[in-house]
């Protein structure tokens, strides 16, 4: 798994008003926790965080926290968005023991094109990141996935992927990804009535005259 360095400094206050501060100028809070040890609050540019943040790949972090003569070993744990603006505005950082396991999420990335989708059938990516847990030295930095002989009806399930000393915590019975058949649209029933055919048959009914001019 690849390392990243990430810049960060610690934080002395809290409130609210302070945290919107520094959301405005391109800084933006977080969090550092262990595992039986203590919390720091910390801080960093929006700018430093995006190689941790908007990427498809798990990387360990090399958090250097200023004021601090080495550096940290940790992962991302989670993120928040503003719900408007879509901006960063917090960070979670878990960080690593040797020997204890860890709980995170890492994302699926699909390789070629499915022999399906030329078929006509449809790609349905259902499951884009897996929850899994395992040592720190096992962490994968993704789940890749070659989809190119998947015909119609085919799927690759969470218990496909082989991954060694990683133990998933979701159903490995669940589809990540599959080709499926496509939409059939519904055929309307033909209409009982047409222009070519009357409502009503014409009824041609013999009567008294008709026999009498026989």
């Amino acid at each position: 798994m690849s390392e990243t360095i990430l810049k960060a400094e610690k934080r002395t206050e809290f409130k609210r008003s302070i945290s919107r501060t520094l959301r405005k100028s391109g800084v933006v809070p977080g969090i550092y926790y262990i595992h039986g040890g203590e919390n720091i609050a910390i801080k960093a540019t929006e700018l430093a965080l995006r190689p941790v943040v908007f990427t498809s790949e798990s990387h360990i972090i090399s958090l250097q926290i200023d004021g601090e003569e080495k550096p940290i070993s940790c992962v991302l744990k989670a993120v928040q968005f503003d719900p408007i603006t879509g901006n960063l505005i917090h960070f979670d950082l878990i960080g690593l023991k040797e020997g204890e396991k860890i709980t995170l999420v890492v994302s699926v990335v699909l390789k070629g094109a499915a022999a399906g989708v030329r078929e006509g059938g449809l790609l349905q990516h259902s499951l884009h990141k897996l929850e899994i847990e395992c040592l720190p030295q096992n962490i994968p930095t993704h789940f890749e996935i070659d989809i190119t002989n998947l015909s119609i009806g085919d799927s690759v399930k969470i218990s496909d992927i082989k991954s060694e000393g990683v133990t998933f915590l979701q159903d490995e019975s669940a589809a990540i990804v599959s080709v499926v058949p496509p939409a059939v649209e519904a055929v309307a029933p033909e209409t009982a009535v047409t222009e070519e055919t009357p409502a009503e048959p014409e009824v041609i009914s013999k009567g008294k005259k008709d026999e009498e001019e026989k």
